[in-house]
Parts: structure tokens; sequence; C-alpha cells
């Protein structure tokens, strides 16, 4: 983002007295102004100007480029941190968030063992169904916010733990975006799934939507997961989102939870 936009000056800000200016400019018609400069740090988030795992500029360069005072910059970036966009590291800076990060692959896992927890347990052995290009249904499409008919990929795979397969998951992708995304890409890459979607399409997920209940599998499902096919599953549908609530991703996963639970933080 190379224009620097006009603000009315923080009282706060270097260079200001008492909320008065040499040049006065016009205060847009929303505020507070700390929302105004979270809406601009998010521009240069989605346009790729830090990319993941990449620091920012320091609040005081910030505060400088925007013409706002350290403070406002530094309420900006408690939100976005608080929403798991920014990082801060002590002593070192504020950082892109990365789904590369140890402690990020899981923040969208929610299945986790009833004995240790998902970093003991250890990776899960990933096996890879099938990729294919095909046209959205009706419901895929009002998911992803497409046009019924528009290019889509769909993607499935299992997830085993200890050799036991323990997650089905069927998965729906924006054909555009992930072009060129194909079952020998998926298989190849050994990272978290959403590591692979930031690092080589540039797409990060930010936040996600999830319905959850209990089913039972059909004749196919149970044979994937080598269970009998009256075995009750947790159904986790999952709608995921990149910058600007642009949905990204459907997922439907099915869970076989006799040795795993799902877990939520809720507060």
């Amino acid at each position: 983002m190379n224009q620097t936009p006009s603000f009315a000056l923080d009282p706060a800000a270097p260079g200001t007295e008492g909320g008065a200016s040499a040049q006065p400019t016009q205060t847009p018609a929303f505020s507070p102004l700390y929302q105004q400069i979270k809406g601009l740090i998010l521009q240069s988030l989605q346009s790729g100007e830090w990319k993941p795992g990449e620091a920012i500029p320091s609040e005081m360069d910030l505060a400088a480029r925007f013409r706002v005072s350290q403070g406002t910059v530094r309420k900006a970036i408690d939100e976005l941190a608080a929403e798991n966009l920014l990082l801060r590291r002590q002593g070192k800076g504020t950082f892109v968030a990365t789904h590369a990060e140890q402690h990020v692959q899981y923040r969208f896992l929610r299945l986790m063992p009833d004995q240790g927890d998902n970093q003991s347990e250890g990776p899960a052995e990933r096996t890879i169904i099938d990729c294919k290009r095909l046209r959205a249904s009706a419901d895929v499409a009002r998911a992803l916010a497409l046009r019924t008919g528009d290019s889509v990929l769909q993607a499935r795979r299992v997830l085993s733990f200890a050799g036991r397969p323990t997650i089905l998951e069927d998965l729906w992708l924006p054909g555009t975006p992930f072009k060129g995304l194909t079952a020998e890409r998926l298989s190849l890459y050994h990272g978290p799934m959403y590591a692979l979607f930031e690092t080589e399409f540039g797409v990060r997920m930010v936040r996600a939507e999830e319905k959850i209940r209990a089913v039972l599998p059909d004749a196919a499902q149970a044979t994937l997961l080598k269970i009998p096919k009256n075995t009750p599953l947790l159904s986790v549908e999952r709608i995921a989102y990149t910058y600007n609530d642009v949905p990204m991703e459907l997922r439907r996963g099915l869970y076989l939870t006799d040795t795993h639970h799902y877990h939520n933080e809720l507060g």
C-alpha cells in the first residue's frame, strides 16, 4: 500500500497539540480511528505486502505512515493479534501469523486424544483418496459464494493416528485460486494443509464456522474408516474464510470418537 490515507490527526499523535493541526484534514464518517487503522493493516495483509511469517513494521513506523499515535496503532494490532492474524513476539516485534507455526497448526483441529494432546500424539498419517476438478453443486456453490456450475476442486483424505483411520474429510475449494492443486501435490506436502494453501496459493484461512451433528456413515465412508456401518460418528461441516470474510473452503469431516473427543474452549 503506497498511498498514505488522509485522517483527522490523532490528538495523541506526535506533532499535534491539543488536537490542533496546521493543516486539518477531513474526518471520515466512520470511527473509531483505531478501527480505520486496523482496516488499513488488513488491506496490507490481504494484498500480500507482508507475507505470513514476516515481521510487520514497528508501531512507530506504522504510526508515522498513518499519521496517528502509537497508542492507536497498538490498539489496532492488539485486535488483530486477538483474532490470530498477527503474532507478537517479546523483544522481536509483531509478525504475520502463519499456519506453518507449530502452535497454529492445531487452531482448526478440535479433535483431541482422550490421553495426552495433539502434540504428544504426533502428526496424523494422511492418505489422499482423490482430488478432482468438477462443477459446483448448488449447496457447494452457496457455501463458497459461487454460482452453481462454477469450477471447484474436491479432495478426499483420511487422517490416521497410530495407524488407525480416525477422520474422513471431503473438502471443496473454488477452482480459480487453487489452480494447479493435485492429489500428488497434496500427498507430497508434509505440513498442514492450510500452510500449503498459504505458501503455495497465497490463500490464508483466518476464521471458520462449523456445524456439528451425530451421524452414521454410508457404506463407502465406513469402508474408508474401517468401521462397521452402525458406528456413530461426529459430523463436522466447516466453512473457512480468508480476509474480508471471503469463503475459500467447504469441509465436511467425519470423526471417530471412541478414543478421541471434540474439544473447544469458550470464553
